[in-house]
């Protein structure tokens, strides 16, 4: 059997490659069984005459066909499609191999590719949000300029993006230099970094509840204790912080100060400042995660911003963020900012376990950044995440289903559901139907964390979701 040169498309229009494109429909069809194991390709020469192309990209095709194993060439015969093994066809290995699927089960979820899932409790904004096309062509400019694509960054980070986030902190009433930034991959890196540098296993951390899912298992990754602060509006429990202070003298408190995930409320800063004298006097180092600061409408209080980042009598700041939410998920560039002796530390740990971060991508965020663009991507974001907002929490009423709070800023909530009704069990039902919502106890681990579920205002906006999330509450409040 050969494949007959029909079955081969080309958009000649598309900015993909033509030898990408070509790639792409053979890989989807080998592994989907529609060309059979030893069935023929066409010659070189007769597809890129039907195609009407170079015979040097079609060879270049088959050649990465062959290397990723989906074909097989005999010499003075053919190339043929080879015989896929379970695992060449498998994507992924599965979650559960690891011992810690619990903890990334709903990021392994919200990472699948199939377009056609409804990821109401995904933690970013889908890519139709994003500026792909400002991306797209300050990656074109970039390859134009003269500067090295191959080389190592320098240790820190790139200095002009690092001198841009000193800058951006200076609108927040946070004073620093460059000099005390440090870029990373990501906040996630960030805060690898910071636990390397000042926790050991055995150690109590205190952490928001409902906080981030992310926190509780990185945490755990690096074998310390968690002790939860339940969250209020204004911030955390101050009696039941004082209490866990005196009692175990946690070694730090990791927080998103503004737009807190999964309530998207931020600090009060009557309450920022007695949590600052609280953990002055016990010598607790303050990690202040503020990944969502480029998304709040009305000036906040940052930790940050009242205690400065010099070490006080054994206590400390440490500040950090991002630009994975506003502005792309996939170039991976955050900062953190500290005292002078922390960032050497630090510098030093980002070294020796990756050495530098990429600078060719941090060139390329500054460019976004300070090329006049972000500023209205921006002013975008928060218009369509307003209306979005009051859509979802109108739909949410209707359903008899309750927000913890209302936030006028971001695209998270902490959905309360009806009465009765589980979000373990309606996220394993609504998972049936291809919506990935996350059970409460991802987020918390307060008595009635079941009851709950996050979120995420930009991805549910489909009303399909809506029909879907409606039909399986009325079943299960029925039961």
């Amino acid at each position: 059997m050969t494949i007959a040169v029909t079955q081969w498309q080309l958009d000649k229009a598309s900015k993909e490659s033509f030898s990408s494109q070509l790639y792409l429909q053979a890989q989807q069809a080998i592994q989907s069984g529609r060309w059979v194991a030893g069935a023929r390709l066409p010659s070189i020469r007769l597809l890129a005459a039907h195609l009407e192309i170079s015979k040097f990209t079609v060879s270049e095709l088959y050649e990465k066909l062959a290397a990723a194993g989906f074909v097989r060439s005999q010499p003075g015969s053919g190339v043929y499609v080879s015989r896929l093994t379970e695992q060449q066809q498998q994507l992924e290995s599965s979650a559960s191999q690891s011992s810690r699927q619990q903890d990334v089960a709903l990021m392994r979820q919200t990472l699948l590719r199939e377009p056609h899932w409804i990821k109401a409790s995904a933690g970013w904004l889908s890519p139709d949000w994003m500026p792909d096309q400002e991306i797209r062509q300050a990656m074109r400019d970039l390859a134009r300029q003269p500067q090295s694509l191959t080389d190592y960054g320098p240790a820190q980070g790139y200095f002009p993006l690092r001198q841009y986030f000193a800058q951006r902190l200076s609108q927040l009433s946070i004073t620093t230099e460059p000099a005390h930034i440090l870029l990373t991959y990501s906040a996630s890196h960030a805060l690898d970094l910071i636990f390397r540098l000042y926790l050991k296993p055995g150690d109590w951390v205190m952490v928001d509840d409902p906080g981030f899912y992310n926190f509780f298992a990185l945490l755990r990754l690096h074998q310390v204790q968690l002790l939860v602060v339940p969250r209020t509006k204004q911030g955390p429990d101050l009696a039941v912080m004082q209490q866990l202070v005196q009692q175990y003298q946690p070694k730090a408190y990791l927080t998103n100060s503004v737009l807190s995930n999964p309530v998207s409320l931020s600090i009060h800063p009557a309450r920022a400042f007695a949590v600052l004298q609280l953990l002055q006097q016990h010598q607790c180092l303050l990690i202040e995660d503020d990944i969502y600061a480029d998304f709040e409408t009305q000036p906040v209080s940052r930790y940050a911003s009242m205690a400065g980042f010099q070490p006080n009598n054994g206590f400390e700041t440490i500040y950090l963020g991002s630009m994975s939410k506003t502005l792309s998920a996939d170039l991976r560039v955050g900062f953190i900012a500290a005292a002078p002796a922390t960032i050497a530390a630090l510098t030093d740990l980002k070294l020796i376990s990756g050495i530098s971060t990429s600078n060719t991508m941090e060139r390329l965020v500054y460019a976004l950044l300070t090329g006049g663009g972000y500023r209205r991507h921006l002013e975008q974001l928060k218009r369509r995440l307003q209306q979005a907002r009051s859509l979802v929490f109108s739909k949410l009423k209707q359903l008899d289903c309750q927000l913890w709070a209302e936030p006028s800023a971001g695209f998270l909530c902490w959905v309360k559901l009806p009465q009765g009704v589980s979000s373990s069990v309606l996220s394993e039902r609504l998972q049936q139907r291809q919506v990935v919502l996350a059970p409460g106890s991802q987020f918390s681990t307060l008595p009635d964390a079941d009851l709950y579920t996050r979120l995420n205002v930009a991805q549910c906006l489909d009303q399909e979701f809506w029909q879907i999330l409606e039909e399986e509450l009325r079943q299960l409040k029925s039961t």
